[in-house]
């Protein structure tokens, strides 16, 4: 975390797009000069992904950080200049570069290359909010070089609509970016020819909120809840018992259903950002459940239970026509193998393997890791 001297300071760090905007809103009704730092591009290892954002004011309010508090300090004084002159710069920080050293070089010995520029509320902005809070998937994306357009941008909807503009001639080009990362998101950096040149583009993609559906209010469901919710899902706990389903036990779910869960799930509306987790240990629950998550195309589906158990569930699915490979579907016993005992540890080795399997890993340790860490490979 980044903690400025005086009275700059860093309220959030890792700072999702939606609270960047509500930042944003608040700020802009307070008449607050506002500039946004975003990292574009990393090379190496670096504390902070591309994507990642500071927002800060010229009264010296922040939001956010772009490398944990490697370089901050720096783009803020950049970012004073940029709200100076009004036009947007692009930063390079190296651990190795001499010109920063140590005090303001990266730690990690990574590059980050970071876009700074005045905040206006263009028509581009304004779509990019109007389909984060409607959960729609919608990509930004910004014109880095060369300067004539650097800062330019226009939004992309899941419908293929662009709103605003970066040019004519590169327009196109954006929306194809776009549309490749528009299901699963991530970034981007191209270049894309333009007036017998090259353009350089950057492209952010976010996509439809993760969900997690808990079905079974138990102890457990109480820290899944908290935890995944922090990670930004959107949790929605299920269970027809209104004694344990309510919302004083669960204050960070999306909802809380006291209905019985196979009236909950919509196999039609369970796509690949959809989590399904049961922990109730009890068929007449579990298996109408189950079975609604393998007609669908929920991208995790986790049932708490001893294998004994899970063989009598496998049986009974069986029996409903579903195959090997779609019963393959079911993470059972649910979690990562870290020995946990209390409803915590659960939790977090449920939340664990949802990560591991989102993002394609098998969760060993890093230090049995081949390559990069944060690497594809």
């Amino acid at each position: 975390m980044f903690f400025a001297e005086g009275r700059n300071r860093t309220e959030a760090v890792n700072t999702p797009m939606r609270e960047i905007l509500r930042h944003l809103d608040r700020w802009q009704r307070q008449s607050e000069e506002i500039a946004l730092a975003t990292v574009v591009a990393v090379s190496g290892s670096a504390p902070r992904p591309s994507g990642a954002r500071l927002l800060m004011t010229r009264s010296g309010r922040m939001v956010g950080s772009v490398s944990g508090g490697c370089v901050e300090s720096d783009v803020y004084e950049r970012a004073l200049r940029v709200l100076d002159d009004g036009r947007p710069a692009l930063a390079r920080y190296s651990g190795s570069d001499e010109e920063w050293g140590f005090a303001v070089g990266l730690a990690c010995g990574g590059v980050i290359d970071v876009l700074i520029e005045p905040f206006a509320a263009d028509v581009a902005w304004q779509a990019l909010r109007a389909a984060l809070e409607a959960d729609h998937s919608v990509a930004l994306c910004v014109a880095l070089a060369p300067e004539a357009l650097c800062g330019r941008r226009v939004a992309v909807l899941s419908d293929g609509v662009c709103v605003g503009g970066i040019d004519a001639s590169l327009d196109a080009a954006a929306l194809a970016a776009a549309t490749a990362l528009l299901t699963d998101g991530g970034s981007v950096v191209f270049e894309a020819p333009w007036h017998g040149g090259s353009a350089r583009l950057f492209v952010e993609a976010f996509p439809r909120p993760l969900r997690l559906y808990i079905v079974g209010a138990t102890h457990t469901a109480i820290p899944l809840c908290r935890m995944a919710a922090l990670l930004g899902y959107r949790v929605h706990v299920i269970d027809a018992r209104s004694l344990f389903a309510t919302d004083e036990r669960f204050p960070d779910a999306e909802e809380v259903l006291q209905i019985w869960p196979d009236e909950a799930l919509d196999p039609g509306t369970l796509d690949a950002n959809a989590h399904v987790v049961t922990l109730t240990h009890d068929p007449k629950f579990d298996l109408p459940v189950l079975a609604q998550a393998l007609r669908s195309e929920a991208g995790y589906i986790g049932a708490l239970g001893s294998r004994t158990t899970h063989r009598r569930r496998l049986t009974r699915l069986r029996e409903q026509g579903f195959d090997p490979a779609q019963l393959a579907r079911i993470r059972t016993p649910v979690g990562l193998d870290i020995g946990a005992r209390t409803p915590e540890e659960i939790a977090l080795s449920i939340l664990a393997e949802m990560v591991a399997a989102r993002r394609g890993r098998d969760g060993r340790p890093l230090v049995e890791r081949r390559g990069p860490i944060h690497g594809d490979a």
